[in-house]
């Protein structure tokens, strides 16, 4: 241990001066068309984190008739060298580590283990994605998959390069040519992924990003989806503006792929293994202090365990207190903005007051708050419906396997799930019958395959990314036939 970890000091200074972002139009940086700026605050010390160009409509349509004046020439491309940029992209990451994890702390709050599983999935997804680029689609005779055209890509905060490089990866693989949408907690680390890109030889002009003030979101999301050379959107972030960007697709006809909200459940079988479980929840439950969409929410847990489950999860969770994520030793970093802190503490009033047991963690002090344990939740409350996306889980115990399906199922929510048990036909049986697009037996419910079709059901959304089922989601199927 070094001085600075005994003393409690970080070891990650943050920057002196905010990091910038202008767009990256054709390859370089652009100040937005009407000179204007904002600001994203770093919520552990409420300093000015970043500075970024504030786009608006006009610059949305610019950078979208540049991505579309690029698109013949990248779908034209030979598979075998779109992948050979894709696998460059991968090899670049480790000397971009350093740059992303300081955008990321600064404003994300994202702790050392957060940014390493984010720069270790988007090096996954560059390699995936780089092997579908070269292989040869199925059809049959007189079909064709051809790239769908200009994709406008959207993707949230929380998991930064991860879900940022998803939503680009997948379409430029497919010789789409993509426009994305930078997150406004999170403007320079979205922009350095241009970069990346760029340095691993993407023609200039393929990919291109837009950053804007929050007040402006609206207007520029419209002004994507609306512009004629747009085929395709993919969004990935909350339910509700999930419905908005679903309404303007269909307004102007553009296939949308969704991956929105999640309340994911973890059902505990009687015979589950509970070391390895408590394991499983608390990673799926307090990783990113919980702002993950495949996040542990509700553990559903057989009441003959349930007592010495619960209790072995509070003695992990009181070990997991909220910290400045400079700190090698914080595994809980603060939360992105103070208004999801007042939605949480909210949250856990409401379920105490309601008769719910707080046994570990509590309300947030300003942006930070500690795992949380919520014991007896029942329907009476708001947690039972709400989405936490927070360091909390709330614990339903139950009587039967039926009682924990249903429950489980009685959600607006259908994104991941696992299910607990060393009976794993048994288990297989549960995991046959939730609402959910993804279920891991005897896992954490928060895990990513980019080979896998990754996406959910009911609220959570529709379309798939990973693997061969994203296919159809960033090209079309031409039919031609020669008549003799």
């Amino acid at each position: 241990m070094d001085d600075a970890e005994r003393v409690g000091q970080p070891t990650r200074p943050y920057q002196l001066h905010p990091a910038t972002a202008g767009l990256f139009a054709d390859g370089a940086p652009r100040c937005a068309a009407a000179g204007g700026t904002f600001t994203r605050l770093n919520p552990t010390t409420d300093m000015t984190a970043s500075v970024a160009a504030a786009g608006r409509a006009g610059d949305a349509d610019d950078l979208t008739l540049i991505a579309a004046s690029r698109f013949a020439e990248w779908a034209a491309c030979p598979g075998a060298d779109r992948a050979a940029v894709l696998r460059r992209a991968a090899a670049l990451i480790p000397q971009y580590a350093d740059r992303f994890a300081a955008s990321m702390t600064a404003e994300t709050g994202a702790t050392a283990d957060w940014v390493a599983f984010n720069l270790t999935i988007a090096a996954d997804m560059l390699r995936v994605t780089a092997s579908m680029a070269e292989a040869t689609p199925e059809t049959p005779a007189n079909v064709v998959r051809v790239p769908a055209g200009v994709c406008v890509a959207i993707a949230p905060w929380n998991a930064p390069v991860a879900l940022g490089m998803r939503a680009i990866a997948f379409p430029l693989a497919f010789g789409n040519s993509v426009v994305f949408k930078a997150s406004e907690l999170c403007p320079v680390t979205h922009v350095l992924l241009g970069h990346l890109l760029h340095d691993a030889g993407l023609p200039p002009g393929v990919l291109n990003i837009i950053t804007n003030a929050p007040e402006h979101a609206e207007e520029v999301v419209e002004a994507l989806i609306a512009n004629p050379a747009v085929r395709r959107v993919n969004f990935t972030g909350s339910t509700r503006v999930g419905r908005i960007v679903a309404g303007i697709g269909a307004r102007h006809l553009k296939r949308c792929l969704l991956e929105l909200g999640g309340k994911s459940p973890f059902i505990v079988l009687a015979d589950a293994d509970i070391p390895r479980a408590v394991d499983a929840a608390t990673h799926g439950a307090y990783l990113n202090a919980g702002q993950i969409c495949m996040a542990t929410d509700r553990i559903i847990v057989d009441h003959r365990i349930a007592d010495a489950f619960v209790a072995a999860l509070v003695d992990r969770a009181t070990l997991l207190t909220a910290g400045d994520p400079r700190l090698p030793v914080t595994r809980v970093g603060p939360l992105a903005t103070p208004a999801i802190a007042a939605r949480l503490s909210a949250l856990i009033d409401d379920a105490t007051a309601k008769g719910a047991t707080l046994r570990a963690g509590g309300p947030a002090r300003g942006q930070f708050m500690d795992a949380t344990v919520v014991d007896n939740v029942s329907p009476m409350m708001r947690i039972y419906h709400e989405e936490c996306f927070g360091p909390i889980v709330g614990i339903y115990r139950t009587g039967s396997v039926d009682e924990a399906i249903t429950i489980a199922n009685d959600s607006a929510y259908g994104l991941s799930s696992a299910v607990w048990g060393r009976d794993k036909a048994a288990a297989r049986a549960v995991a046959d019958r939730l609402d959910s697009g993804i279920c891991h037996i005897n896992g954490a419910t928060v895990a990513d395959d980019p080979t896998m079709p990754f996406g959910g059901i009911k609220d959570s959304g529709y379309g798939r990314f990973g693997g061969t089922a994203c296919l159809d989601e960033f090209t079309e199927l031409r039919w031609i036939t020669t008549q003799d």
